[in-house]
């Protein structure tokens, strides 16, 4: 078995038909399987995973890393390829990918070298906001370590956005994963006010604790002006704007939720950070 794809899902039937219709080619007649680790969903999330023959777990969340780890560390397959939900393959991608797989196995003859150093693949990413290709502001290339040797890493815990941290020479490919996260703006606050509760842990650990003007109001401000001015983000139009003024505002609200946080330390109230 050349590929294992792993997945996580809370509520994703919007999504997920989309994600896996874009990876079958990989992993049909045999080629691979399908790992899904579910934390609860109460939509058709898992009836559609198992529909594609995916194998699915139902678990408690344990946190990002810890839930992506999960779902790796019940891969069978040589080469392990991680992805959310809401992202899905270019055609271009799926062919780049086999390619590699089959230069790795030996398994046809390619015109790909195979680099058996390499024990993973940087992927470039496409995010879409509101139905467009963001390519400005630091949105583009965007790449993303999720092509992995069985064994060769682990994700490493960092808020929202925990990062696989391999042991090994890594290389790149040329085509994207399209990332379909936002589109519709309630998407985008909803994600944005659980991802700064996230990073609110991490402002903590790192000390800041205070009402501090320059991380509520500058340093956001800054921000604004680098990516949408500097990293010319309004090169994307009202999509531009509207995102980097709500990235923004999520910078601020980061840490105004660390300082609320160490101001009640002991509110039991609060819940956890899901998906």
């Amino acid at each position: 078995m050349k590929l294992s794809l792993a997945l996580i899902t809370l509520n994703e039937e919007g999504n997920l038909t989309r994600t896996l219709e874009s990876v079958m080619p990989l992993v049909r007649d045999g080629e691979g399987q399908i790992i899904v680790v579910d934390s609860g969903s109460t939509d058709r999330t898992v009836e559609i995973a198992r529909s594609y023959g995916a194998t699915v777990y139902v678990e408690t969340w344990k946190g990002f890393a810890a839930q992506k780890n999960s779902a790796i560390d019940k891969c069978r397959a040589d080469w392990i390829l991680q992805l959310d939900a809401d992202e899905t393959l270019e055609p271009d991608l799926v062919g780049e990918i086999q390619r590699i797989l089959s230069s790795h196995s030996g398994s046809v003859r390619t015109s790909y070298i195979p680099d058996d150093s390499l024990v993973g693949y940087w992927i470039p990413r496409k995010n879409f906001f509101l139905g467009r290709w963001i390519r400005h502001g630091g949105f583009y290339p965007d790449p993303k370590l999720r092509l992995i040797r069985q064994n060769a890493g682990r994700f490493e815990e960092y808020g929202a956005h925990p990062t696989i941290k391999v042991n090994g020479r890594t290389g790149k490919l040329k085509h994207a994963l399209i990332h379909n996260a936002y589109p519709t703006l309630r998407e985008y606050l909803d994600h944005m006010n659980s991802y700064s509760s996230a990073g609110a842990e991490l402002a903590l650990a790192k000390g800041h604790r205070r009402f501090n003007l320059l991380n509520i109001i500058l340093r956001p401000t800054l921000t604004f002006l680098y990516n949408y001015v500097f990293r010319l983000g309004f090169l994307d139009g009202r999509e531009g704007l509207l995102l980097h003024l709500y990235h923004a505002n999520y910078v601020s609200w980061k840490y105004a939720k660390a300082w609320e946080r160490a101001r009640n330390p002991s509110d039991t109230k609060r819940k956890p950070i899901t998906q």
